[in-house]
């Protein structure tokens, strides 16, 4: 025995009770009496028709057992490490004083500034002995007129 399901309800339609319709593009339709028919036929929206099993669904009415909510976990934040500094460090930097942190960050611009400075006069006194080339030059680009 094949039971359907009405299309329009939810409700089970046994044999040979029931309704068909089948519409032009050839989709079939069961309904289990002329009420849900007439309901389809007017385009009324089952999920707001309070005794179709699509609302029922919908507004979770005549669930017997109810299921437990899935306790979730709170998110415990840590403090960790960055990029090679451990907490230990990181906290000490926090707690330093505006004063010195600003201090070491002169220092640090300072001896960066000193390095670059002498790489630069060591580079200078490397180019000393050598006549001016551009780099187009150096590179070998600066060919003569019409040498292709």
């Amino acid at each position: 025995m094949k039971v359907e399901i009405c299309s329009f309800s939810g409700y089970k339609i046994y044999p040979s009770k029931g309704k068909l319709y089948v519409r032009l593009d050839s989709k079939v339709f069961r309904f289990v009496n002329g009420k849900t028919e007439s309901l389809f036929l007017q385009r009324k929206n089952p999920r707001k028709i309070a005794w179709t099993q699509v609302y029922r669904r919908m507004h979770k009415k005549g669930i017997t057992e109810e299921v437990a909510k899935k306790r979730s976990r709170r998110t415990v934040k840590h403090q960790r490490g960055i990029a090679g500094l451990d907490l230990a460090a990181i906290a000490a930097k926090r707690n330093q004083k505006p004063e010195v942190r600003a201090a070491a960050r002169a220092a640090a611009t300072t001896a960066a500034k000193e390095k670059k400075a002498a790489k630069a006069e060591k580079s200078k006194a490397a180019r000393v002995g050598l006549p001016k080339v551009s780099k187009q030059q150096a590179a070998g680009k600066g060919q003569a007129k019409g040498g292709r």
